[in-house]
């Protein structure tokens, strides 16, 4: 992982869906989706159903989700999703 990269762990009650380092995540929050990038302020946020996407060396890839939490600090973003 480099300086401008986040730890993602994107995980459900039965697996593993990811785990990696990326440049940037959206999470559909409950008040609308946001982004996170390296250095963000820590926050713990519910979420509704939606996409979560993120960027792997400049690729796009895409998570559907039905709700969950979300966790980021210290340039570490943990999703736990339904």
């Amino acid at each position: 992982m480099n300086n401008s990269e986040l730890q993602l762990n994107i995980i459900s009650a039965e697996k593993k869906i990811f785990s990696g380092a990326v440049n940037d995540v959206v999470i559909p929050g409950l008040l609308g989706k946001f982004g996170v990038e390296y250095n963000h302020a820590p926050l713990i946020s519910p979420l509704q159903a939606g996409t979560i996407t993120y960027t792997v060396k400049g690729k796009e890839e895409s998570v559907d989700v039905q709700g969950g939490i979300a966790e980021v600090s210290q340039n570490v973003v943990t999703i736990c999703i339904q």
